[in-house]
């Protein structure tokens, strides 16, 4: 069930900057109703924050400005003072990855 609110959360939180990320190729289209192993959906959320966290990197130096967040990853830039820990002005995806796991132990 954690994985579940995991990948949901992951979906969300990338669902913004999904319409900004360039087009990439498509892939295998999936039956509307055919089950996904919780495994296989948390690979995909997985992928997807990957993904996203790529597209918003654009100095492709592993770490996020509170901007390029914003422009990317929008849900991220709301929290972007939550994932700062360290208050170092950038974030990577490492931190939001423990952003994440923090807030669905927390509910």
């Amino acid at each position: 069930m954690n994985r579940m609110i995991a990948a949901l959360f992951l979906c969300i939180v990338s669902a913004g900057a999904y319409a900004q990320a360039s087009p990439q190729p498509a892939a295998a289209p999936i039956a509307p109703n055919a089950p996904i192993a919780p495994n296989a959906r948390m690979e995909r959320a997985e992928q997807q924050l990957q993904s996203r966290f790529a597209s918003a990197n654009t100095t492709r130096d592993g770490k996020l400005t509170r901007e390029q967040a914003a422009a990317g990853m929008p849900m991220v830039a709301r929290h972007f003072d939550e994932i700062d820990t360290q208050r170092a002005g950038f974030i990577t995806l490492p931190q939001i990855e423990a952003f994440m796991a923090t807030q669905m132990k927390s509910r």
